[in-house]
């Protein structure tokens, strides 16, 4: 499940993604094949799950 994180919070990428332009056609982050399409991935401890920043500069986490 893909998340965004915030500061002190932790969103469902649908509050932000909506108004996305690199969002698909549902509002949904660009998720495939294992990889965000829109963003890259970041560097975390073998503890984290993987992060990705996104072309808005928001931290997304898939978390399973």
């Amino acid at each position: 499940m893909l998340v965004i994180l915030m500061e002190n919070q932790i969103l469902p990428p649908q509050h932000v993604c909506q108004t996305c332009l690199m969002a698909d056609q549902s509002g949904q982050p660009r998720w495939q094949q294992g990889q965000l399409r829109c963003g890259r991935a970041l560097a975390v401890n073998d503890n984290q799950p993987e992060q990705y920043e996104c072309q808005m500069g928001f931290r997304v986490a898939n978390i399973e």
